[in-house]
């Protein structure tokens, strides 16, 4: 069934400004004006995130489940992808994700700057890890619903461990590449295919 909703979600330190976000918003736009598109920038605090997620798509379609919506993740936005995925049923595109985040995020407790604006502060508070940790989804349902894009040239992400948690799923492994997937471009056109977005 044709993706009619479209719900793209950030990472860490990043916003609806990353140029993945962008360049599937340009195309939805372009290509796709009649689905419905939406890239929220997300509060540092995951369980406010994932809040304010469940409530953005509150009305979105879906007689058995939300099986007209599909959800795009990168990193972080890729653990929060899995989750929403798991709760609805529906297909994600996972952009490197983060696997354990209440793990390797720890290490961020403080005071951190937004990537596409330095000047934008944010306090990841101490309390936000063991909401990471209730936010994790658990083992796939249906793992066919998952394309995940994994590179392994990523330098912040282990891609045997992005490997093992999605396994069953759709993979499509990248030698070499980085964590930001600068080679997106080249990625795109299958991410399209798996989207099956509405004409």
């Amino acid at each position: 069934m044709p993706t009619t909703h479209l719900l793209y979600l950030h990472g860490f330190r990043s916003s609806p400004q990353s140029a993945k976000a962008r360049q599937v918003a340009a195309w939805v736009k372009n290509h796709h004006p009649d689905v419905t598109w939406w890239c929220p920038q997300l509060p540092p605090s995951p369980k406010q995130a994932m809040h304010e997620i469940m409530a953005g798509i509150a009305g979105w379609p879906g007689s058995q489940g939300f099986e007209r919506m599909a959800v795009v993740g990168s990193s972080l936005g890729g653990f929060y992808a899995t989750w929403v995925a798991e709760k609805m049923g529906c297909k994600a595109v996972l952009l490197n994700p983060a696997v354990e985040p209440a793990r390797d995020l720890g290490k961020y407790i403080g005071e951190q700057a937004a990537w596409h604006n330095p000047d934008e502060k944010f306090f990841f508070q101490p309390e936000f890890v063991g909401e990471l940790r209730d936010l994790h989804a658990g083992p796939l349902k249906t793992a066919q619903n998952y394309l995940a894009v994994i590179a392994k040239g990523d330098e912040v992400l282990d891609w045997r461990e992005m490997t093992a948690r999605y396994a069953g799923a759709h993979i499509r492994l990248v030698e070499g590449s980085d964590h930001a997937l600068s080679d997106f471009d080249g990625h795109l056109p299958a991410i399209l295919d798996f989207l099956d977005l509405a004409a």
